[in-house]
């Protein structure tokens, strides 16, 4: 039986991984003659695409726009199998005692995120949708770190962009009715996949039964983790201890449907979200070209039709 190592989106799990864990935990990886291994990023080692590169990894979790950045500027033969989620996960946030009740009142205002070459450009993109001025906000560069509403209630700054409104945007103990969230999918972004699943172009030529017996068993996970949100919230519990049951489950609850598409299957990539958004980040600058993007991903793997 194969030893296959999948390292998940995050620096640790978080309910979007529900599938991967439940296909383990039922045994229908086992039952397709794979020992699957789910592992996190270590910072200083890189992201999931940078240990994917390297080999270290066999399939991985990883926003769209790095892969197409790697295959423009590097030409890295990485490339996406599945899709994982159909919106973007990103929100801006603030709090009712800021004043700001529209994207366009962050001109003027501090903004807490991580002020990466895409990240810059969908935050002017963001407030210039809404009559902004993009050059009047100001930074506050927060690294990798997410700042919750206590945060920005403390004077940290005056919003936050980047936050997912189904995971980081929950934490905090600010009550509900003075939070502000914003998903950036209503607010003017691009439409695109917030996250990808995805191996190497060489798995994919030497091993396609493989990388298919493994997205059929994901996928039934999935679906199993979307139907059965209890038991998938013991399992969950199980896996990242350190978080309240509350916020797993509410997480849980929002992220779910976002894991199929408007005809609810599981891990078909839209080329009507991928093309415009690759031309996007390279008008934007944030990948180096926006050719080849249909290279960049395959739904052939798939037990559904494309």
């Amino acid at each position: 039986m194969p030893h296959i190592r999948v390292m998940l989106d995050y620096f640790h799990p978080w309910p979007n991984s529900a599938g991967l864990y439940l296909s383990r935990a039922r045994g229908w990886f086992d039952a397709a003659g794979l020992d699957v291994e789910l592992v996190v990023q270590d910072p200083g080692r890189g992201d999931t695409l940078e240990y994917l590169a390297r080999g270290e990894v066999d399939f991985g979790i990883f926003p769209p726009n790095r892969l197409l950045a790697r295959r423009a500027l590097h030409g890295q033969p990485l490339i996406a199998v599945a899709a994982v989620n159909h919106r973007g996960l990103e929100a801006v946030q603030t709090t009712r005692t800021t004043g700001i009740t529209r994207p366009r009142d962050l001109s003027g205002r501090r903004l807490a995120y991580n002020p990466t070459p895409r990240g810059r450009a969908m935050v002017r993109h963001l407030v210039a949708a809404d009559g902004g001025d993009p050059d009047a906000v100001i930074t506050v560069d927060a690294g990798t770190r997410e700042l919750t509403v206590d945060d920005i209630e403390a004077g940290e700054a005056d919003a936050t962009f980047g936050n997912y409104w189904s995971w980081d945007a929950l934490r905090g103990d600010l009550p509900e009715d003075l939070r502000v969230t914003w998903p950036v999918d209503e607010i003017g972004a691009p439409r695109y996949h917030s996250y990808l699943l995805g191996t190497s172009e060489r798995m994919l030529d030497e091993h396609p039964a493989l990388v298919r017996d493994f997205l059929t068993a994901t996928a039934r996970g999935y679906r199993s983790a979307a139907e059965e949100p209890e038991g998938t919230l013991e399992l969950l519990e199980r896996v990242i201890p350190y978080f309240p049951r509350p916020l797993i489950a509410r997480s849980l609850a929002l992220v779910a449907p976002t894991w199929t598409d408007v005809q609810g299957r599981w891990g078909v990539i839209d080329a009507d979200r991928m093309g415009p958004y690759a031309h996007w980040l390279a008008e934007h600058g944030a990948i180096a070209h926006g050719h080849d993007w249909d290279r960049s991903f395959t739904n052939g793997l798939l037990a559904v039709p494309a």
